[in-house]
């Protein structure tokens, strides 16, 4: 590891060195992916480090390709203390709204931690019911070594989930897009109508009118 990046990833922990120096032991980075797709799950992973994540390239999602995110996926899993992700169906954010999904995907992931924090770091959010004591952060998929690796494990696992629905529900182009508002998923809309994991609460999925106010992200 170059000097650069060594000083690069110590100002990445600066949020959980000024919590280390504070007496918290247990530090959890919590991050989501899913809340801009037309289709799928929304999906929050929450991450446990009581020391710094010793990681190369570590930073947020959207800034890794896809192969060294399933590399540092493994890394992030053997070195965090616990890991834990929490799922909310496309179902369940028709029927709450994707904001309130996004949420309870953050509590569930934390309820799933088999070792309890000291001090939780979420990605601008703050989780209503949080047992913990929490603080947002914007942009802290940036910002925060521990969002970061929750940002990156979120969207490894919900990528692999997304391949899968490709193969249940061919013609959509998930494994290529994901679920996001690209072109050729509104394309195949067009032809195919909405099938099963499609999000009926979002406009552009019933009606081409709303499309233009969507634009294709992998957030």
């Amino acid at each position: 590891m170059t000097p650069k990046e060594r000083q690069r990833l110590r100002r990445l922990h600066a949020y959980e060195r000024a919590a280390w120096e504070g007496g918290a032991r247990f530090i959890c980075g919590i991050d989501e992916v899913g809340r801009g797709p037309l289709a799928g799950p929304v999906v929050a992973c929450a991450v446990v480090i009581e020391q710094p994540l010793r990681l190369q390239f570590l930073k947020d999602s959207k800034l890794v390709t896809e192969l060294r995110r399933a590399e540092l996926d493994k890394s992030i899993r053997a070195q965090a203390i616990s890991v834990s992700l929490g799922w909310v169906d496309h179902e369940e954010i028709d029927r709450i709204n994707i904001l309130a999904a996004t949420k309870v995907a953050m509590n569930r992931a934390i309820e799933g931690l088999t070792q309890a924090p000291c001090r939780v770091l979420v990605d601008a959010l703050s989780i209503p019911g949080c047992l913990y004591p929490q603080t947002a952060i914007i942009g802290g998929d940036r910002k925060s070594a521990a969002i970061a690796a929750a940002s990156i494990v979120a969207k490894v696992a919900r990528d692999a989930y997304m391949t899968e629905m490709d193969a249940l529900y061919p013609g959509y182009g998930f494994a290529e897009h994901k679920g996001y508002s690209t072109a050729s998923h509104f394309d195949a809309l067009d032809r195919l109508g909405p099938c099963k994991i499609h999000r009926r609460s979002f406009m552009p999925v019933v009606s081409p009118r709303f499309r233009f106010m969507y634009e294709s992200t992998a957030s």
